[in-house]
């Protein structure tokens, strides 16, 4: 395991762990890889600065890292096609308390919407839960009014760290608009700046 920090004036604003060795070819021989496994940063330049440094190691024919879907580091690159990528499952959510689950995170933006919930597995969950969510405060109760959304935990589950839109699934099928524009508003709530994601590791060694 290797590492390396940027600093500026203030002090450290960024690291990177990394290994540095050999991997089988599939041909009988090996290739020298860097094996990224987690790289953090305060700002910008400083992102920008490790990476840098991790691709300017002399002799490596290929840098692997398990990034979010929005890694920057394409843009970062003379040639963006130089970054070959896979998607790879790593998060799966599932709320059991969905009255909890829902009150105990942010949203972008103000929200009013009911939203009417089928759940087999834990049918404590079944039934219309209004969320309201305005100036950081957000409460999600149960209530008899008209629901505005209809849908499960599963679609819940996807949206829930903000990176699949509510209007992507409703586009499958999954979701049905009771209230036009409660989709909309919801699916922008719901959203964040950044994709969710979860450095899951390597499993094959370096030797």
């Amino acid at each position: 395991m290797r590492f390396a920090v940027h600093q500026d004036d203030g002090g450290a604003t960024g690291y990177a762990l990394y290994r540095h060795g050999s991997v089988p070819d599939g041909l009988g021989g090996s290739t020298v890889v860097v094996q990224v496994l987690e790289l953090a940063a305060l700002s910008r330049p400083a992102h920008a600065a490790l990476w840098r440094f991790l691709t300017g190691i002399d002799l490596v024919s290929r840098i692997d890292y398990e990034g979010a879907v929005d890694e920057p580091l394409p843009h970062l690159l003379t040639d963006s096609r130089a970054v070959q990528s896979t998607l790879v499952d790593r998060l799966w959510v599932r709320p059991v308390d969905i009255g909890r689950a829902l009150a105990g995170r942010c949203y972008t933006l103000p929200l009013d919407v009911v939203l009417d919930v089928r759940d087999d597995f834990c049918p404590w969950n079944t039934g219309r839960h209004r969320l309201q969510a305005e100036g950081g405060v957000v409460v999600c109760e149960p209530t008899t009014a008209p629901a505005d959304l209809r849908l499960t935990p599963a679609e819940l589950g996807a949206a829930f760290l903000g990176g699949t839109a509510l209007t992507g699934l409703a586009a499958a099928g999954l979701i049905e608009e009771l209230r036009p524009g409660a989709l909309a508003l919801a699916s922008l709530a719901f959203h964040s700046d950044r994709e969710p994601w979860y450095p899951g590791g390597w499993a094959f060694p370096l030797y």
